[in-house]
């Protein structure tokens, strides 16, 4: 396994700067990593690694939703409360409606299969979008209108919107009845998950803040992984409880990091978020590299170009969805551009589900597996690469400069900082 982590991060880190250097996303190069070190090409990879692939790749999710949840600005997201409570539902639902009115056409399937492979297809990629909207949040671009918060919100509830109709429709294709109150678990799972979260985020700012006042300091790389334990702990709490109810870990771990960033002093807030991005860096190449190795090339050949011609139709329905949810906003066409592009990746809910239909032994498993990987394949690259070209030329920074966020200030901490005793060290 030691082997296989030197081969993720050095020829992942390779081929990012090689793409970098091209002038293309660093994803794209870590996913060709991937590819190429994955069983279905060299099998580079030891066994006992991809076991448990599944969770590493959870693991760097957790770590960039905790960065994006330090990072948010609920003021600026409840400015545009509307169009991302939209976001989190009508695109994916077009994207769907897409597959079922023309898959069965086009790809020879029935309309129950059309619908199991659309919710597959529906989600957008949360790894591929959310770092790039923090980055959008940092830099102060869009913000002023709340772009990247709306669309980084839309994104978390658009997978759980999209998982519980994946589920539903694959019970109906193995020959069930659909289950219409499995969709009154998608409000209480939101629900369920920021409450959960934002009472997790308020014992550890009490804790933090009572560790404090008697003078019993926690350093700040402390807090780093006693709020890491706790992510993995909400994300536990969405197992345990899935008999009983459901509720979105996603959701309930970036509801904590918004939790501290309210809470905590500023400079505490500003400073996990810091180390917390310190971590993606390498969360980022193990992340995509493993989401690369997933990917069944073989697949890809199947699909054929009825499935290429299937994605991009489903795509223009999932882009006027998009359309549909910012209109009547304050958007120009150029920021509704880019919130187009930048609801195109697919990447980890694909890789995770693309393959539950065939190992559930539906006769088009194997199609809705191949659609999957090509999909990731087509859109993870197109909508990286849309908004990373994209982001400069269509959306304005705001008044604000660049990490001077209101109440922010880019000077050193004074004395009366909590996190000043970490400082010398603590880093």
């Amino acid at each position: 396994m030691v082997t296989s982590l030197a081969l993720i991060f050095l020829l992942g880190l390779a081929a990012a700067a090689v793409c970098r250097r091209a002038g293309l996303p660093r994803i794209i190069g870590m996913l060709l990593a991937g590819i190429a070190l994955g069983p279905f090409a060299l099998d580079a990879l030891a066994p006992n690694l991809l076991a448990v692939s599944a969770d590493l790749r959870q693991i760097a999710l957790i770590i960039i939703l905790l960065k994006a949840g330090l990072s948010l600005d609920l003021s600026e997201l409840r400015a545009v409360g509307r169009p991302a409570a939209m976001m989190s539902c009508v695109p994916a639902s077009c994207e769907i409606l897409a597959f079922v009115l023309f898959a069965p056409s086009i790809l020879g399937v029935d309309r129950v299969e059309a619908a199991v492979m659309g919710a597959v297809l529906g989600a957008v990629s949360p790894a591929v979008v959310v770092p790039r909207m923090v980055e959008l949040m940092e830099a102060r671009r869009g913000t002023g209108k709340g772009i990247p918060q709306m669309i980084m919100a839309g994104a978390f509830c658009d997978d759980v919107f999209v998982i519980v109709l994946f589920s539903t429709f694959l019970g109906m294709a193995q020959g069930g009845a659909a289950d219409l109150g499995a969709l009154a678990d998608i409000p209480v799972s939101i629900v369920l998950g920021i409450i959960l979260g934002a009472g997790a985020g308020w014992l550890l700012s009490a804790f933090f803040e009572t560790a404090y006042a008697r003078r019993n300091y926690v350093r700040n790389s402390m807090k780093v992984i006693i709020v890491l334990g706790a992510a993995f702990l909400l994300m536990a709490v969405e197992t345990w409880a899935e008999p009983v109810v459901s509720v979105s870990g996603l959701l309930a771990v970036v509801a904590m990091a918004c939790m501290l960033r309210i809470r905590c002093p500023q400079p505490v807030s500003r400073r996990l978020s810091e180390k917390f991005g310190k971590l993606w860096l390498a969360a980022e190449v193990v992340l995509f590299v493993l989401v690369g190795a997933a990917v069944d090339v073989r697949y890809t050949l199947a699909a054929g170009p009825a499935a290429l011609a299937m994605i991009f139709l489903a795509l223009a329905f999932r882009s006027l969805g998009v359309l549909a949810c910012v209109a009547g906003t304050a958007l120009n066409r150029r920021e509704r551009l880019f919130c187009v592009i930048a609801y195109l990746p697919k990447a980890t809910v694909q890789a995770a589900i693309g393959s539950v239909p065939l190992a559930a032994g539906l006769p088009c498993g194997a199609l809705v597996l191949s659609v999957a990987v090509l999909a990731i394949l087509v859109t993870a690259p197109l909508g990286a690469l849309g908004m990373d070209i994209g982001a400069p030329r269509l959306l304005t920074v705001s008044p604000e400069a660049a990490g001077s966020s209101p109440g922010r200030s880019a000077s050193a901490p004074g004395p009366s900082d909590p996190s000043a005793p970490d400082s010398p060290a603590g880093s």
